[in-house]
């Protein structure tokens, strides 16, 4: 089963607000369980504070992300595509694809994520120099996490 109808299905599972699916194709077999709550709790949390601070006072809200923006303004923010876990080496004997200060080219290998029992390695969208890399080695990462900064 290809990645598009895996996300395919993940986006089903989450719109509907159904608890379980489980698909068989062949020999292949995906069970999608719903968890619900993190989901909508991230939408309201991002969604509600947007509106707020520029109607109740638009001087603390332009300054706010003037001090917190550069940082991720600083580069790319390489994204997860995919909830899994993150993995910086090809197993843990090997070295890491990148390290901070590292020079990366499109299409390099930055990471491993895990997800289903299956390896997906992602790859850099941008060139540029690995400035800060925001997950630990196995952690679960969620999609569109950030991952690492490229500038």
């Amino acid at each position: 089963m290809d990645l598009r109808k895996l996300k395919t299905l993940i986006d089903l599972v989450s719109e509907s607000g159904i608890s379980e699916l489980e698909v068989n194709e062949g020999e292949d077999r995906v069970r999608i369980v719903n968890a619900g709550s993190p989901a909508p709790s991230g939408q309201v949390v991002y969604t509600n504070p947007a509106p707020a601070q520029p109607t109740q006072a638009a001087p603390a809200a332009s300054a706010t992300p003037a001090t917190s923006a550069p940082a991720a303004e600083a580069g790319f923010v390489a994204r997860s595509p995919m909830v899994g876990t993150f993995y910086r080496a090809p197993n843990p004997e090997s070295p890491n694809f990148v390290n901070i200060g590292d020079t990366v080219k499109v299409g390099q290998t930055l990471c491993i994520i895990e997800a289903m029992k299956l390896l997906n390695e992602i790859e850099s969208e941008n060139a540029g120099v690995i400035k800060e890399i925001l997950c630990e080695n196995g952690q679960g990462v969620e999609f569109d996490q950030p991952l690492f900064i490229i500038a």
